[in-house]
């Protein structure tokens, strides 16, 4: 039978962080309290100035040609013209920042915390990055439109969207791979010898790699090219050009970038039937026993433990085995895994979940712009922003650095200061943590000097940076 201090663990390891008096209300039916978040549909985020990514792609194309005439221009003198290759930052930055406020403020104040972690694991493990210009308008619209609609879904579903969403097809450069024998590369060649036009691999070598399979699964690196060559076509509408079709900034498969012909990929051919083909190849990776493996290896370790024990990873791949990737039963089986409910809290958070924690726990409201943000680049984890396709690291040693802790530690001071003399912490620290509160962190905040000092060893214990 699960002891009262697993309230505390449903709370901190499985969602975002207590809030006063959800320990109370979580009491001794821990798992139910994590089930019942499963029910019913996912929020969707609603918030002013978050736009459509086909809205905002198909403003970009105009942009984008604009630059190209600016810099015609600059290039015949006229210098000032200039001024608008920077347009396009202009246009994504309120985006972005209105995006990653809105999520902000969906952590902080959800009631179905393990919905919106799960949902956060998932945007990671699909990773685009807005160091790429490209990706800056749409990273958030990537999680929006794809992600959350779908992770109580399937997980064949919520591949199929990932995969054709154009954040996705921008940042890993699919919607310019060209079929070396398809219609596109034959006008081109005929027209222009020495520009070259062929496969890009990005996309089809991360969806095995980091998406499905996983290293060391089998595949090879013909499977990864032919796979490419798979998915030539799966592009984007309304880029200028004689191969342009479809709506602006929607997917659009285009079948005279398609490489022609039946591939064989992991042993299985499959006929030349345009979309279907990559659509065909992908539901057929998701279901292999690989791909379960790697799922449940990554949720066991951001859920339970940096090093999951075997049992409790094949534990949740039966699962999604079993239930042909039916996510729900796969979070559920999470919660009856091996090491799911071991105490004490053992995963260092991230930056992210820190801060989140910290805002959920002192009921702190998010503001508006820049300022609310700032923290998450200050302790080295921006929003959107993991800088590779393999995702931000999820074990504790990638941000146990000393001078990270001392960031945090300083953050919490900041903290500590401008709110300290509203929140008692010596009341606080129970509410938050429940039995995983040691008694050394309570005579520590009781006897600090001033309530901010308080609060201030409260954010820097042991016990709260971890889950």
């Amino acid at each position: 039978m699960l002891q009262p201090f697993t309230s505390a663990i449903a709370a901190n390891r499985f969602g975002l962080g207590a809030r006063p008096g959800d320990l109370a209300h979580i009491g001794n039916d821990p798992v139910g309290w994590l089930r019942v978040q499963l029910k019913g549909a996912p929020p969707a985020l609603a918030a002013e100035g978050l736009r459509s990514s086909a809205d905002i792609i198909a403003q970009s194309l105009v942009v984008r040609r604009e630059i190209r005439q600016a810099r015609q221009e600059a290039k015949n003198g006229d210098a000032a013209a200039l001024e608008a290759v920077i347009k396009l930052p202009k246009l994504f930055r309120p985006l972005y920042i209105a995006e990653v406020t809105a999520r902000f403020r969906q952590a902080a104040a959800t009631d179905r915390p393990f919905l919106e972690r799960v949902t956060q694991f998932w945007t990671n493990h699909f990773a685009v990055s807005v160091d790429k210009v490209a990706v800056l308008g749409v990273a958030g619209s990537l999680e929006r439109e794809a992600i959350r609609p779908r992770v109580l879904g399937n997980f064949t579903g919520l591949l199929l969207a990932v995969e054709q969403h154009p954040a996705m097809l921008l940042y890993l450069d699919n919607h310019i791979s060209v079929g070396p024998h398809s219609r596109a590369a034959a006008i081109v060649g005929r027209r222009n010898a020495k520009r070259p036009v062929g496969i890009n691999e990005n996309l089809a070598r991360e969806i095995m790699e980091l998406h499905t399979l996983g290293v060391g699964s089998g595949y090879t690196q013909a499977d990864v090219t032919t796979f490419a060559e798979v998915i030539t076509g799966w592009s984007i509408g309304g880029e200028a050009g004689r191969f342009s079709s479809g709506a602006p900034g929607q997917f659009v498969f285009r079948s005279e970038l398609h490489e022609p012909g039946a591939k064989v990929v992991l042993g299985k051919r499959y006929p030349d039937n345009g979309i279907e083909q990559g659509e065909a190849v992908l539901r057929d990776i998701a279901a292999r026993p690989a791909t379960a493996h790697f799922i449940a290896t990554k949720l066991c370790r951001h859920f339970i433990a940096d090093d999951p024990a075997p049992a409790a990873v094949a534990h949740v791949a039966n699962a999604f085995t079993s239930s042909s990737g039916d996510l729900p039963t796969v979070y559920q089986a999470l919660l009856t895994a091996p090491g799911a409910w071991a105490q004490p809290l053992s995963k260092y958070k991230t930056p992210s979940d820190y801060i989140v924690s910290t805002f959920r726990g002192l009921e702190l409201p998010v503001g508006d712009g820049r300022g609310a943000l700032g923290a998450f680049e200050v302790l080295g984890q921006r929003t959107y922003s993991p800088g590779s396709p393999a995702g931000w690291p999820d074990r504790s040693d990638d941000w146990s650095g000393a001078s990270a802790l001392m960031k945090r530690i300083e953050w919490a001071d900041a903290v500590g200061q401008r709110v300290g003399g509203r929140r008692e912490a010596a009341g606080l620290a129970p509410e938050l943590l429940g039995g995983n509160l040691s008694a050394n962190t309570s005579t520590a905040i009781s006897r600090a000097a001033s309530a901010p000092q308080a609060l201030t060893l409260l954010l820097a214990a042991p016990e709260f940076m971890r889950r």
